[in-house]
């Protein structure tokens, strides 16, 4: 199975998984002839096949958002954002180019964590061999504990202070609303410092050249335009590319 399905279908499974979580913890009951929970022999709830479609096309709606909150993509975008910024080269590379190459490593990174969602919950689904409501708790519990590995301890106290909760009694144990937002705000922070130090040696070039242009009585004269040769320059000698690439992936396999 490539990433791309792998992906694809982890992602309806952890949209089925809130979901449910959401319908178990409010207790609600549905009476719809066409949308309504079904019992079985064992005593458990099944959703039924109307429902089971809703709830994918639902997940397809929603897979951009999710993917978003819930992956490394935001701290790569954010990241490479950060990064033309500091060369100053203004819409170079395009946007869709680095959403493509965010897409792509986000792929990259998130392969085991997709690989192990597809062995515990989309194949045994597809085997027959459990509900879809547990192969959806089951793809959202792997992606819990991905979130958990990268988002701070202040950031999910912070979360669950705002959601009224006194604490929790394991890591696995924190709901999804409060875990998702303190993982947004991790990964914003570990991109904005990313992001702090890929600025620095451009900052130097930039205030070096100004300076420059200053002493030579050049104030009319943009030090953006002079700043911007020498910067991709640099960028080049020490293979920028593969030095950012390098550290974003680096930065989640310490996590």
């Amino acid at each position: 199975m490539s990433k791309k399905t792998l992906f694809i279908t982890s992602t309806i499974m952890i949209i089925i998984g809130l979901t449910q979580n959401v319908f178990a913890q409010s207790g609600s009951v549905f009476d719809f002839p066409l949308l309504k929970i079904e019992g079985q022999a064992d005593g458990k709830q099944s959703l039924s096949l109307s429902l089971q479609t809703l709830a994918l096309m639902t997940a397809l709606t929603l897979l951009p958002s999710l993917l978003l909150v819930t992956t490394s993509f935001t701290r790569i975008i954010v990241t490479l954002s950060i990064l033309r910024q500091a060369l100053g080269t203004q819409q170079t590379p395009p946007n869709q180019v680095l959403v493509g190459l965010a897409l792509f490593m986000t792929l990259f990174i998130m392969a085991p964590t997709f690989k192990e969602i597809n062995e515990t919950s989309f194949s045994p689904y597809s085997n027959g061999s459990i509900t879809i409501e547990d192969a959806s708790m089951r793809g959202l519990e792997v992606m819990k504990r991905f979130m958990l590995r990268h988002t701070r301890e202040s950031d999910l106290i912070l979360m669950a202070e705002l959601q009224g909760d006194k604490g929790y009694a394991s890591p696995e144990a924190v709901p999804a609303p409060v875990l998702i937002p303190a993982f947004i705000i991790s990964e914003l922070r570990t991109a904005f410092t990313i992001g702090f130090l890929l600025f620095l040696p451009f900052l130097v070039i930039d205030i070096v050249v100004a300076s420059v242009l200053m002493s030579l009585g050049m104030m009319m004269l943009s030090p953006t335009l002079i700043s911007l040769p020498f910067k991709l320059l640099l960028f080049v000698v020490v293979d920028g590319w593969s030095m950012t690439i390098s550290s974003i992936v680096q930065s989640f396999t310490r996590g």
